[in-house]
């Protein structure tokens, strides 16, 4: 039975992943992150404190439990942070990555890397695996050095590209998209959305599925994972209103640019999904069914 270490298991999709692996019985589990296990249920696994930034830290933990593979979720991923504190989201995304791909090139770990949709400058979406990237942000400039290391490393590595993940966890932590839009209409307060950027959003649970079919298949390369459907993002929450029946007089279209974020943003990105279909055997929920499961989760967590 192999050995996971997922890092950043407190985490959207480090939760999901501990589901997951939880779930099938498959593989060992070690979940690592910066502070106390938040993983509400427990189980069969292993929590160890690890701080990315420090790599003695980082190799004493690997060694210790010896994993075969690490699914590496932790990372700075709020854009605007990282425009405005680029040293920190440097060590974050790129100097902690160059520290784990190099043990587990030392100790022969397949290594998974969460990567992002906007290494690319949004002009030609939907993107296949083998177009060009372009990022026009901190953010989308850490991941693609990151990526840059990786494949020029010598470990066993996967690259998992995705696009706004959105999902719901016990403690509410983690808030994505869909709760924040949700959570506003059921206030009813007014909210600007904007409707010049389009996406393929991807429920958590298909992302952390589509990590372990990179395990299980034993995988390599550059992969593509998302939703199937190809919206703005206005179009995104006029559709969460229409799930939960909402009101949808509140939601006010804007333009990207009135919002003065401090990260620009790519237009329409969005992936092309044949080679995660094909190599991986991956197939994502379609949006209502990713809120379906979304709505059972919350009702489970209000009782």
């Amino acid at each position: 039975m192999k050995t996971i270490l997922v890092t950043g298991s407190n985490g959207l999709l480090g939760q999901k992943l501990t589901d997951l692996i939880l779930a099938e019985n498959h593989f060992r589990l070690v979940a690592t992150g910066r502070a106390a296990d938040r993983y509400p249920a427990g189980g069969e696994y292993q929590y160890s404190e690890m701080d990315m930034l420090d790599a003695k830290s980082v190799r004493e933990t690997v060694t210790s439990f010896q994993p075969d593979v690490i699914i590496h979720t932790a990372a700075m991923t709020n854009a605007d942070q990282c425009e405005q504190d680029p040293v920190a989201a440097e060590l974050a995304n790129v100097r902690a990555v160059e520290t784990l791909v190099s043990i587990c090139a030392e100790f022969n770990i397949q290594f998974i890397f969460l990567s992002t949709d906007f290494v690319f400058d949004g002009k030609n979406g939907p993107y296949t695996e083998l177009d060009v990237p372009g990022p026009l942000n901190v953010y989308g400039h850490n991941k693609l050095e990151a990526e840059e290391i990786i494949k020029n490393s010598t470990a066993k590595w996967v690259i998992i590209r995705t696009i706004l993940v959105y999902g719901v966890i016990a403690d509410g932590s983690r808030g994505t998209i869909v709760s924040w839009a949700k959570n506003a209409l059921e206030k009813g307060e007014v909210i600007r959305v904007v409707n010049d950027q389009w996406r393929m959003p991807t429920l958590a649970e298909d992302l952390a599925r589509a990590c372990l079919l990179a395990v299980k298949k034993d995988a390599h390369g550059v992969f593509h994972i998302s939703g199937n459907e190809y919206l703005s993002i206005w179009e995104l929450v006029i559709r969460i209103a229409d799930f939960w029946k909402l009101d949808k007089s509140l939601i006010q279209r804007i333009s990207a640019s009135s919002l003065s974020q401090p990260a620009a943003r790519p237009e329409g990105t969005g992936f092309i999904l044949e080679k995660a279909y094909n190599e991986l055997g991956y197939r994502p929920h379609t949006l209502e069914e990713g809120f379906a499961l979304l709505e059972q989760q919350m009702l489970n967590i209000k009782n």
